[in-house]
């Protein structure tokens, strides 16, 4: 029977890395173990942990990393995506192998394919692996509502989808309001700049970045309780820090490790990130260190 038990705060990790791009795997035992210690209910290893500027092995590493170090407490889902069906059900199968709860799998993109392909390709896989999928929504691979209820209709391993196209908030309704059609469960993305709009609207969790897992444990802690007001205002003092955060993926890895570093998770030979990426100037360093020091997050 799939695993639909899945709900709450997800954070993908960022990827420690050293200036010659090598990954720091203390750090990411570390960062794993800040985010058990902060509640966190599962893990992800995906699009924000620049999964993309690694070879098999690195993503084995880092897989094999975390899992070990979770040892169970948490869930892992692992990012498994291809720009083809046998790459990512090899991709797939591998991440069970080495025991991942979960995939993250996104639309293939490099070539625009019709909605019914990419549904194929979701069933594909879904027929292929022995542990659920979730669907994975951005900007510039969609998956739209429809074609998420017309997925999970067609394989019990689809049934969960992180949305995070822009607007989320009405694509989350259109999904909650075809529950009918289809029973597939949803989870907030993008940062988790709208994850109360999101709760509001039948998303059971969320997936932001690494650096707060405190902050959406907390978030999630009194929307679960009922307290929705004080939900809604802790996402409200935390906008600063979820506006810097929410930089394009050119720039975002550098700023979730830098917060990482100033937070104590990382060392500071663990914030780099392998090119070609974007860099914040000194200036936006010290606007990021202004920010996190006025909500006593350092």
């Amino acid at each position: 029977m799939v695993d639909r038990s899945m709900k709450g705060v997800f954070p993908i990790l960022s990827t420690p890395t050293n200036r010659k791009g090598q990954t720091v795997l203390e750090d990411l035992k570390k960062q794993v173990e800040w985010m058990i210690e902060n509640g966190v209910h599962g893990v992800g290893i995906a699009i924000a942990s620049e999964i993309y500027k690694y070879s098999e092995k690195d993503r084995d590493e880092i897989l094999k990393t975390v899992v070990d170090q979770s040892n169970g407490r948490i869930k892992v889902v692992m990012n498994t995506g291809a720009e083809s069906s046998n790459l990512a059900i090899h991709y797939s199968k591998r991440a069970i192998d080495l025991g991942a709860d979960a995939l993250m799998i996104r639309p293939a993109s490099f070539i625009p394919t019709p909605a019914n392909d990419q549904i194929n390709y979701f069933v594909d896989i879904a027929e292929n692996v022995t542990v659920p999928i979730f669907l994975q929504d951005q900007g510039t691979a969609p998956v739209t509502p429809s074609m998420a209820i017309e997925c999970a209709k067609r394989h019990e391993n689809l049934c969960y989808i992180k949305v995070e196209t822009p607007p989320t908030i009405p694509r989350m309704t259109e999904i909650s309001e075809a529950k009918s059609k289809s029973d597939i469960i949803v989870f907030g993305g993008a940062g988790g700049a709208f994850c109360v709009e999101e709760f509001k609207r039948g998303s059971v969790g969320t997936m932001p970045g690494s650096t707060m897992p405190d902050v959406w444990v907390e978030i999630w802690k009194s929307f679960s309780s009922g307290d929705v007001q004080e939900a809604q205002a802790l996402q409200d003092k935390f906008t600063p820090i979820i506006k810097i955060l929410a930089q394009t993926q050119g720039l975002a890895p550098w700023i979730y490790k830098y917060v990482m570093v100033k937070r104590g998770v990382f060392d500071s030979n663990s914030g780099y990130v392998r090119g070609p990426s974007l860099k914040p100037d000194d200036l936006h360093l010290r606007e990021i260190d202004k920010v996190l020091e006025s909500l006593e997050l350092v």
